[in-house]
């Protein structure tokens, strides 16, 4: 018996079967494999983008650009352009639509501007704002945003109903609101209270009801006090839900309509009654912002409030006033980052206007940069929108977009990193898909064309996880993604709309992963599930170079780099997600701007979330390449068939060339900003004669790719 027979005889071999009969896609690889860029320390987009550090970058291999909008997080409006105007240009206010002229200076940096009239205490960027609504001070209100009125949505009022929402975090005993209305007021609305889960973060835990004393049919403005209950009802969670205006116009008067559209309130309080009828107030008001673990430097915070839109009008003198600058776009789309490829680019949308919009497309048209995906705001789920809210603001963006490019194709909704379907407040047919609703709206409206393609980000996991729950988290990423994508086809997706995941790492908020070897395992196996599974593209985050972080949480270092830099932005390494994109695009897939073929591939192994997966792709050239994942703290034995012709089994031929990334090539603990991996020697390349490829071997904790021709073989046994 030979040494290999002797091996088989004592050891599992893992059977691995690649359908070669059709491709489940075909992509190519810098069309489909890319990099995500978001706002960058003050100041330092010139130093960031600097050849040194973009040819570095480049060497991952990754292919187009997505443009992250950190200000659509934040509740900012995005000043593309720092040239332009407001709509109040004499008092320089209102709102604000940056120029399109050619005659203004190239873009290096760009900003964003708070909001007057913000009305949600928390949100998903620094979460240094809060609310206006509960800021202690008569003189400041939240107003909704006027393209959620008749006027621009075309629907009835009642058909986007907006909201405010006072959450107390611990459930106490109401019977009253006091509501201090300011123009435009709500004419007709419900005071509403909440029994299940969490109403913001698990909209499906629960539902509203209507106190029976918190029907008002013909709202008159000013303060009212409402008793609401006979009896004080125990809740968490009280909503103001209005569905008819005033139409009166607010503080800045009557020459903008905008003005006059929407709701607006000064201040609310909830509590409770006394047998004398004096109101006791629970809400606590302060100019904080909303941070639940306390880690932000505005000191004591405001009982949280949460709203369903935001007026976008503001001033001159509301620029964000520290270390976040949106790199600028003529600066990015000249550089070499691109490689010349359409970058997928973001209008703002849900706190900005359809002409700064538009304005931001023309400008890119007149200054001749490719133009092919518009994403059409940002995380709108993370920012608590509606559907049917988000849904008629796409639709007035779309015009206004395709009024000045045709062709262009727009899409969304650009859900936050989730696992599962997105749900929120069931309809009145019972309905609580979000994006079901969105577009069920859009055809409703006519308008399901202009959704050219659907994008989501992919955040599955907890930044600190490490051993047991890293490996289980490993095991499970492909059935979780494969999840994902099923649940937007359930909600209606076309399979004819393509899908992207235009952002996506290990974990929203960052942490050692990304720069351990389990990091570059999780990223081949998310990203060639995704592909396997027919999505379009995807973009890993992020792509620029900066410095390690310290969670004290976790007790290590990390961030969203594929690299580890010092203070300066000095290169000191690359990390193990750099290797890991290498393996995916210049391994697995042929680089370069031709079709790659995918096919589906499955193997001997029965658990539901095996430690071993595969993925095959046949390169224009002919060649075939089979990628493995090894999740097990040990190696495998694997057997690798692309099916029979006939009696002849179709395998790989050789000569082939084997490519391993793995714990004997890299290992990085991330115990200091500035720790060199040890060892650190990227992928590993062998050749493989044709005499030694009956089975390979696949090391523990490893990407392998094998690449070469497949041939029919007539197996003969001894």
């Amino acid at each position: 018996m030979n040494l290999l027979a002797l091996v088989l005889a004592v050891t599992t071999v893992i059977a691995i079967h690649v359908d070669s009969s059709h491709p489940v896609n075909v992509v190519r690889p810098l069309h489909a494999i890319g990099a995500g860029i978001d706002s960058d320390p003050e100041g330092q987009v010139p130093v960031l983008y600097a050849p040194e550090r973009t040819q570095v970058m480049l060497g991952a291999g990754l292919g187009f650009v997505s443009y992250r909008l950190y200000t659509e997080l934040s509740i900012q409006d995005w000043h593309w352009n720092p040239a332009g105007s407001f709509s109040d240009a004499q008092h320089g206010q209102g709102y604000w639509t940056s120029t399109a002229s050619l005659a203004s200076h190239p873009i290096v940096n760009s900003f964003g501007y708070t909001l007057p009239h913000r009305g949600s205490s928390r949100d998903q960027g620094d979460d240094e704002g809060y609310s206006r609504i509960d800021d202690g001070n008569p003189g400041t209100y939240w107003k909704s945003n006027p393209y959620l009125a008749q006027p621009f949505t075309g629907d009835p009022d009642a058909e986007h109903p907006q909201w405010a929402i006072v959450d107390f975090i611990h459930p106490k005993d109401v019977d009253a609101v006091r509501i201090a209305w300011v123009n435009p007021y709500a004419t007709r609305y419900i005071v509403q209270y909440w029994t299940g889960g969490d109403a913001i973060l698990a909209q499906d835990s629960g539902r509203w009801h209507t106190f029976s004393g918190g029907i008002v049919d013909a709202g008159r403005g000013g303060t009212v006090t409402l008793r609401l209950a006979p009896t004080p009802v125990t809740t968490r969670f009280v909503r103001i839900f209005m569905t008819a205006s005033s139409g009166t116009c607010d503080t800045h008067g009557s020459a903008d309509r905008r003005n006059c559209l929407g709701y607006a309130i000064q201040d609310i309080g909830v509590g409770r009654i006394d047998t004398r009828g004096s109101f006791h107030d629970l809400v606590q008001r302060h100019t904080c912002g909303g941070d639940p673990e306390r880690r932000s430097r505005c000191g004591p915070r405001q009982t949280p409030i949460m709203v369903s839109s935001i007026d976008p009008w503001h001033t001159s003198k509301d620029r964000v006033p520290f270390g976040q600058d949106q790199p600028g776009l003529d600066f990015v789309s000249r550089n070499a980052i691109t490689r010349g490829l359409p970058m997928m680019y973001p209008v703002p949308l849900f706190y900005s206007t359809p002409a700064n919009a538009a304005s931001e497309v023309q400008y890119l048209r007149a200054r001749g940069y490719p133009l092919d995906n518009i994403e059409m705001g940002e995380e709108i789920d993370g920012q608590y929108a509606m559907p049917e809210d988000y849904g008629s603001l796409y639709i007035q963006w779309a015009k206004a977009l395709h009024a000045v490019a045709p062709g262009l194709k727009l899409g969304g909704p650009i859900f936050q990193g989730v696992n599962h379907d997105i749900k929120v407040w069931a309809n009145a047919s019972g309905d609580d898909s979000w994006l079901h609703r969105f577009l069920l709206y859009l055809r409703r409206h006519a308008h399901a064309n202009d959704l050219a393609f659907m994008s989501f980000e992919h955040y599955p996991f907890r930044g600190c996880d490490q051993g047991v729950t890293l490996r289980m988290d490993l095991l499970r990423e492909p059935a979780i993604l494969r999840g994902v994508v099923d649940a937007w086809h359930a909600d209606g997706l076309p399979k004819s709309v393509p899908m992207y995941i235009t952002e996506a790492n290990f974990a929203s908020n960052g942490g050692p992963v990304p720069h351990q070897i389990d990091g570059a395992l999780w990223q081949a196996d998310w990203i060639a599930t995704f592909l396997t599974a027919g999505g379009a593209g995807v973009n890993h985050y992020q792509y620029e170079v900066e410095p390690m972080g310290h969670s004290h949480q976790c007790g290590l270092y990390g961030n969203y780099s594929m690299f580890i830099a010092d203070k300066s932005y000095n290169i000191l390494a690359k990390a193990a997600q750099y290797y890991g994109a290498q393996m995916l695009t210049q391994s697995w897939l042929q680089p370069g701007d031709t079709q790659n073929a995918i096919y589906a591939v499955t193997t001997s192994q029965t658990a539901a979330n095996p430690p071993v997966t595969a993925y095959a792709a046949k390169g224009p050239d002919g060649t075939w390449s089979v990628m493995i994942v090894n999740k097990d703290s040990e190696g495998h034995n694997v057997d690798v068939d692309f099916g029979f012709d006939g009696p002849a089994r179709k395998e790989f031929t050789g000569p082939l060339t084997r490519t391993t990334f793995g714990i004997a090539q890299y290992h990085w603990r991330g115990t200091s900003a500035t720790e060199i991996p040890q060892p650190d020697d990227g992928p590993l390349q062998t050749a493989i004669a044709g005499n030694e490829i009956d089975a390979f071997t696949v090391p523990a904790y490893s990407i392998t790719v094998f690449r070469g021709l497949v041939a029919s073989v007539v197996r003969i046994d001894p």
